[in-house]
């Protein structure tokens, strides 16, 4: 499990340090950072993938998502002026994280001064695999600075040379997983990881449509594969989604029909005379069913991030929802993102630093344009050393 997440100088997350527990609903007004933060655990997953320079590249480059404010915000708070000054450190995005067995840290930067067309692409200037809640000399596994790689060596015997010219557009993760057992651990937690941000429901949406199906133990992030993922849950033999959709649509079940290898979602509602098609479903409803499918997956993933999944839901169907989030919280790690009152009721995820819970409500403000965490002290922030280049 995560115990924490930890992002530096990425949009208004100047240094935001996150407490985790197995599920942690992140909460607070438009414009405190919640989608930042949602997108920082995205950027984080595109590590393992090999993906994260292209991602930055479509955000606009690194230099655009880099935060905006002064390195240090004491001297505006006392002021009330938020002015620049002399520079401690390089200006950089540090993404990381820290679990029961091993943590990562990448630190991305500006693109040496040099003519060329991918001037948008960060560089990876740092990544450390580590052992316990920090980094630290005696805990670190593997650490790469620049184009220079070591790996631990045996019996705490310094450090062994594993490349000296690994190019910087490229992450350790992605050229060099095969050389170190930790490397591939944490790179396939990385791409384990999933995030649903909401789904589409209008006519053109890909959930409306009929698709070839194969055994779908994941939910595509677009919902595309509904009626195979459905059909996948069906015939794992557990009843936990038609009790779901039974509880959200009063007695209501689905199955899926099958042509020529095309697979269709059905809805049968109390007095009616045929099933509901996909393309005949509501909204509200594809949405609760795109949402359900996703959360009872078969193959569940060491962590699934839902940004606002009670958006576009009719007020009845956020508790069905509630039950859902709840029970996928006992078989894998959940960050959930909300603005609803009512969901955040019906989770009951009790305040930061609640020990015996394991669940945590955690609130974003913003401060000096910092997001920051309502409540949070030394006692409630977690162990966590950023290093040097």
């Amino acid at each position: 499990m995560l115990q924490t997440v930890a992002i530096r100088g990425y949009r208004s997350l100047r240094e935001l340090v996150v407490p985790l527990r197995r599920l942690t609903v992140v909460t607070g007004a438009n414009g405190t950072g919640k989608s930042s933060l949602y997108r920082a655990l995205r950027l984080l997953a595109d590590c393992g993938r090999g993906e994260v320079i292209g991602s930055f590249a479509r955000e606009g480059g690194v230099a655009s998502a880099l935060w905006a404010g002064p390195e240090h915000l004491g001297g505006a708070r006392r002021t009330g002026t938020a002015e620049g000054g002399p520079r401690t450190r390089s200006v950089s995005i540090e993404l990381g994280y820290a679990s029961d067995d091993f943590g990562y840290l990448v630190d991305l930067g500006l693109p040496q001064a040099k003519e060329t067309a991918f001037g948008r692409d960060p560089e990876v200037k740092r990544e450390v695999i580590f052992s316990g809640p920090a980094v630290r000399r005696a805990t670190t596994l593997v650490r790469r600075t620049r184009g220079y790689v070591e790996v631990a060596a045996d019996a705490g015997h310094g450090f062994d040379e594993l490349v000296r010219d690994l190019p910087a557009h490229r992450s350790v993760l992605a050229d060099w997983a095969g050389a170190a057992p930790e490397l591939v651990m944490v790179r396939e937690r990385l791409r384990d990881w999933r995030f649903y941000d909401g789904f589409r429901a209008d006519t053109h949406a890909p959930s409306r449509r009929p698709q070839v199906g194969t055994r779908t133990p994941v939910l595509a992030d677009d919902g595309a594969d509904l009626a195979a993922a459905v059909q996948t849950i069906i015939e794992t033999g557990t009843d936990d989604l038609a009790r779901a959709v039974a509880y959200a649509f009063d007695g209501a079940t689905v199955s899926v029909a099958v042509n020529d290898g095309l697979f269709d979602l059905q809805l049968h509602q109390r007095g009616m005379l045929r099933p509901l098609r996909s393309a005949e479903i509501s909204d509200g409803t594809l949405r609760f069913l795109l949402w359900a499918a996703a959360l009872l997956s078969p193959q569940p993933p060491s962590l699934m991030v839902l940004n606002e999944p009670e958006t576009s839901l009719h007020p009845e169907l956020v508790r069905p929802l509630a039950a859902l989030i709840a029970s996928a919280a006992t078989r894998t790690q959940l960050i959930v993102v909300t603005h609803s009152p009512t969901l955040r009721e019906c989770l009951g995820a009790a305040p930061l630093g609640s020990e015996d819970s394991d669940a945590w409500e955690l609130e974003l403000y913003k401060d000096w344009g910092e997001t920051r965490i309502a409540e949070q002290g030394l006692l409630t922030t977690p162990p966590w050393d950023w290093g040097t280049r």
